[in-house]
């Protein structure tokens, strides 16, 4: 059995950002009880690649797909996610019910940020090249909801990130488990520098 940390977890790093708006009918399956934001007939789907850093308790890489839910304050479901660490999963599932499975990535950082994923076959690549945002450190608060034991569980988040506007370029595999993403372009992407986080209760 994988060892992890105690709820919450701190963590701090880089994330590099996409919105996309999709139809209903598109979305990945959500948990029972969760319901989509629908705004304009479509849905909000943010994909995101996290590269955990020091000072954080734990350092690995992240790319997930988060659909945007009902709840009292910005709430999401985490639909698809792979890391590249088994305490991050084995913590990921047991504590929050996080769908974590395990792949590898690889990511470069620099003006152009660039990451892949692949398990047996590739999951998608993508370019970030951020724009010039202001040096200030934008705090945000949500939930993520996800089933546990039967139920939905809403886990709380606080985060501070200093965001900058970028042009996202991702090339998505079709036949694969974020196919639904495939052949759009997000509507907004965004770099969030040097982020903490507090995950969890």
């Amino acid at each position: 059995m994988t060892a992890y940390p105690p709820e919450p977890w701190h963590l701090a790093g880089q994330a590099y950002v996409s919105l996309w708006r999709l139809p209903v009918a598109d979305l990945p399956k959500l948990p029972d009880g969760a319901e989509p934001v629908v705004l304009g007939g479509r849905a909000q789907v943010i994909a995101a690649w996290i590269d955990y850093q020091e000072p954080g308790q734990l350092s690995y890489h992240e790319l997930l797909s988060t659909v945007a839910v009902r709840g009292k304050r910005p709430s999401a479901s985490i639909t698809d996610i792979w890391v590249d660490s088994e305490v991050s999963l084995a913590g990921g599932r047991a504590l929050w019910g996080i769908p974590k499975n395990l792949a590898s990535l690889g990511f470069t950082h620099g003006r152009t940020f660039t990451a892949t994923a692949a398990t047996d076959d590739w999951i998608a690549t993508a370019a970030f090249t951020r724009r010039p945002g202001l040096p200030i450190a934008t705090p945000a608060a949500f939930d993520v909801v996800q089933a546990l034991g039967g139920q939905l569980k809403r886990s709380p988040v606080a985060a501070k990130a200093k965001p900058h506007p970028a042009i996202a370029d991702w090339s998505i595999n079709a036949l694969g488990p974020l196919g639904y993403l495939a052949g759009r372009r997000p509507v907004v992407s965004v770099s969030l520098r040097d982020f903490t986080l507090r995950f969890g209760g």
